[in-house]
């Protein structure tokens, strides 16, 4: 009796067949049935290069065929059974099959999961998203379309890329300005960034820890993870900070005394504009916005000092205010750096542009179980704001930077040396 026989790896051409002439109305299983023939095709390839052609008397073969099974590989955001070959090597232990092992693997799967996240697709809606309701292709119990698979997935790849984001080699990075800024996410607990400009004007996410608060502790493991992953401490720096006196401690215990460190000036203006009634809100912004514009560091300097001493009579805590750290808010200027570049320098802009995107990939969060949650999804917003990251508008002017940097440093570091008179 003669019959047809169908590779046991091959699914039938007529589904493919059958899908294609309704491709119009079911574009969905069309894809699926081309995508398991072709699969099909693969491992029976892999089957015969281990085991020889079916029915065949190969001596030099490695393993037999030993039936077939059925198992589950990614088909949009999820899972789809597919029979598949099972081959046994000569030792009788399972062999596997590379084009079926490569198709099973689940990281794939993980990217749906992180990416729909990072939009703000919760988890309850991750079936719906990747899967039509009244769709060819259905979800049933077990194809990791639930809330609970899609948060799983998410966990597993966030904390995979918070370890590599956080052991990241920096020592081929020529950064020339860092930036730090907090992000209160609870009570008693805060998030410390920091983020990199280099000499190209390229910005570059660089760590992160958590605190309880926003202190000296905290700070200094940040800046001491940055150290130990090659950032040099040598190199002279703009160092950028949202205000904290922490901040600028650790800074200086860890680069320097020479560090070059500027305060924000905006978090500056605002600070002093919520001390302050609405009445006087205009002429303080007026002449604070007339100092950070000054070239000539002793006149911002001196406009800033009497805008303090008009302010001290009514208001001696505002006007103590203006003048704490008054040296650190006009660093840029110190430097004598060109005023498009010092616009762009003068403030945490970069790093608060960071923190708008984590807020957004965060907003679906109701409550932060622990540090480590925290940790994973807000390095998940920083490899996320990083995609958007543009180069500095002022990138062209770094250059001065370096070498103000430079001059800087040899300026507080070198000591005069004392001439010795010969006696006569």
């Amino acid at each position: 009796m003669t019959r047809d026989i169908i590779p046991a790896g091959l699914p039938a051409t007529g589904a493919v067949d059958e899908a294609f002439a309704e491709v119009r109305a079911s574009f969905d299983r069309f894809c699926l049935a081309a995508g398991i023939e072709a699969l099909g095709t693969m491992m029976e390839a892999d089957v015969t290069a281990a085991c020889g052609a079916r029915h065949g008397r190969d001596a030099a073969r490695r393993a037999h065929r030993w039936g077939r099974t059925r198992g589950r590989i990614g088909f949009h955001g999820g899972k789809i059974e597919v029979e598949r070959p099972r081959v046994r090597g000569v030792d009788g232990r399972e062999v596997t099959i590379p084009s079926w092992e490569t198709a099973a693997q689940e990281d794939w799967l993980g990217r749906w999961a992180m990416n729909l996240m990072l939009i703000n697709v919760s988890t309850r809606r991750f079936g719906r998203a990747v899967r039509l309701p009244e769709g060819d292709v259905p979800a049933p119990p077990g194809s990791g379309v639930s809330k609970s698979a899609a948060s799983r997935r998410f966990v597993a790849l966030s904390a995979a890329r918070l370890a590599d984001f956080m052991a990241a080699d920096l020592s081929a990075l020529d950064l020339l300005v860092v930036q730090i800024d907090g992000l209160h996410l609870g009570d008693d607990l805060v998030l410390v960034a920091a983020i990199g400009v280099d000499g190209e004007g390229n910005k570059h996410p660089l760590a992160l820890v958590e605190g309880a608060t926003e202190n000296a502790a905290t700070v200094q493991a940040l800046l001491d993870n940055l150290v130990s992953r090659g950032l040099d401490p040598t190199v002279p720096r703009l160092f950028i900070v949202d205000g904290a006196k922490a901040l600028s401690k650790a800074i200086r215990r860890t680069f320097g005394s020479a560090a070059a460190i500027q305060r924000c000036q905006i978090h500056k203006a605002r600070n002093i504009m919520e001390r302050l009634p609405k009445e006087h809100h205009a002429a303080t912004r007026r002449v604070l916005r007339q100092a950070w514009e000054f070239d000539d560091a002793g006149k911002a300097e001196k406009l800033i000092r009497n805008l303090a001493r008009r302010l001290d009579q009514q208001w001696p805590g505002v006007a103590a205010s203006i003048l704490e750290g008054l040296d650190e808010i006009l660093t840029v200027v110190r430097l004598k750096l060109p005023k498009e570049l010092r616009r762009s320098l003068a403030c945490t802009n970069i790093a608060e542009n960071m923190m708008g995107t984590i807020r957004r990939v965060t907003r679906n969060v109701k409550r932060w179980r622990d540090a480590g949650m925290a940790l994973r999804w807000v390095a998940a917003g920083m490899i996320e704001a990083n995609k958007g990251f543009r180069r500095l508008k002022a990138h062209k002017q770094l250059s001065v930077l370096r070498a103000a940097l430079q001059a800087h440093h040899d300026r507080m570091t070198i000591k005069p040396v004392a001439h010795v008179t010969r006696a006569a």
